[in-house]
């Protein structure tokens, strides 16, 4: 990594690192009455070091949480590698080599991001038998929303909830859905909520560059869901989180605004604006996520007191599959403990752990009581990991 990104030089440890870590629970309530919340990030300088058992939140008293159903839902129409030989210079053989990727879903028609996540919502709660009106909470992780200022609401209604529960967005691209599970979490064990509905959903597709071979052969559209459900503290099934973000490296993947349509400071009214496509240094995110995201991982592990030896599935966000292959490889993860469904979606973004997860339960892979650790990275840059035991 060039040094003027900052996340991979010796200047970053005499900042403050914008991480979060949190064992099993983050907040202290007894009998679903919330007192107090501690707040807790790591500080690392030249002469100081900050231990991520130094800095762990207290444990909760009497409260969990657990995952107790999910789904997913993707596009009709499916996008071959061959298929995009036709639009752009390139191969089935030189995607899937470099990528893993085969096939993946886009959107046509009527079909939208909240028609995924409504689909993919409803499939959650019906596993999990939880009425609509029994959520407290419905959290909708996208960086691609129908509406700018947010899509959550209207997914709330169009669930059919009548109770004017709290519905909100995240925004933290392919890392959304580690954080809103964190959101979840704290809602749950630290604000007496019982059930959260969490979504992870992208249409990635209206900001890809369709003539560039670089990113257009990447990504996919989808949404995936999750419900967490309040239980006693010794059924949590959230054993840790370790997050983090580092802005200095937002120039390696992003959408921004596009500049020339902004006009100059003397110019009233503004011009309307408009965001680029996906912008990528490949080989710089690369860099990051297999240096960055086992060190996360290693770190959630650490404070949910576990090794990869007690670990029984690796979930990773679904970005490349030489990504996942060199961060299974650090980790010491054998293949048969890897989920990945890539080849058949490509990076469906925050929608892409969610869509893995759910699959994996659906075919019986991953049983009741199996323990996952996932991690989710890319845009911000942000990245996080999460020790989850399903059921």
């Amino acid at each position: 990594m060039a040094k003027a990104s900052g996340f991979f030089t010796p200047s970053l440890r005499t900042k403050i690192r914008p991480s979060i870590g949190v064992s099993r629970s983050g907040f202290c309530l007894s009998e679903g009455i919330f007192k107090r919340v501690v707040c807790s990030s790591g500080i690392e300088s030249a002469g100081t070091h900050v231990s991520s058992s130094q800095s762990r939140i207290p444990k909760l008293v009497n409260k969990g949480c657990k995952l107790v159903g999910c789904g997913s839902a993707v596009p009709s129409l499916s996008v071959s590698n061959d298929d995009l030989a036709k639009i752009v210079d390139t191969s089935d053989e030189w995607i899937s080599v470099r990528t893993g990727i085969r096939n993946r879903r886009v959107i046509s028609g009527k079909e939208n991001l909240r028609n995924l996540a409504v689909e993919a919502a409803k499939k959650a709660l019906k596993m999990a038998n939880v009425e609509p009106d029994d959520l407290d909470l419905i959290l909708l992780c996208t960086s691609t929303p129908e509406d700018i200022f947010g899509d959550a609401p209207k997914v709330q209604r169009e669930l059919g909830c009548t109770k004017s529960q709290l519905a909100h967005d995240i925004t933290a691209a392919c890392s959304g859905f580690v954080l809103g599970l964190f959101s979840a979490s704290c809602y749950i064990k630290g604000g007496g909520f019982r059930n959260v509905l969490v979504i992870g959903a992208d249409v990635m597709s209206r900001f890809v560059d369709w003539t560039d071979r670089g990113t257009c052969i990447l990504f996919g559209d989808a949404a995936g869901a999750v419900v967490l459900q309040a239980c006693d503290a010794e059924e949590d099934g959230l054993l840790s989180f370790d997050l983090h973000s580092d802005g200095e490296g937002a120039r390696h993947l992003g959408a921004p605004i596009n500049d020339n349509e902004n006009g100059s400071v003397l110019e009233f009214p503004p011009n309307r604006p408009s965001y680029a496509c996906i912008q990528m240094n490949g080989k710089e995110v690369f860099r990051f996520a297999v240096r960055c995201v086992p060190q996360s991982i290693e770190s959630a592990l650490e404070k949910a007191g576990l090794t990869a030896s007690n670990i029984d599935w690796l979930l990773l966000h679904q970005a490349n599959q030489r990504i996942i292959d060199a961060v299974a490889t650090r980790l010491e993860f054998p293949p048969e403990k890897v989920i990945s469904n890539l080849a058949n979606y490509g990076n469906t973004s925050a929608a892409s752990i969610p869509l893995a997860l759910d699959e994996a339960v659906r075919s019986g892979k991953v049983k009741p009581g199996h323990t996952i650790t996932a991690a989710g990275f890319g845009a911000g840059l942000t990245w996080g990991s999460a020790v989850i035991r399903w059921g």
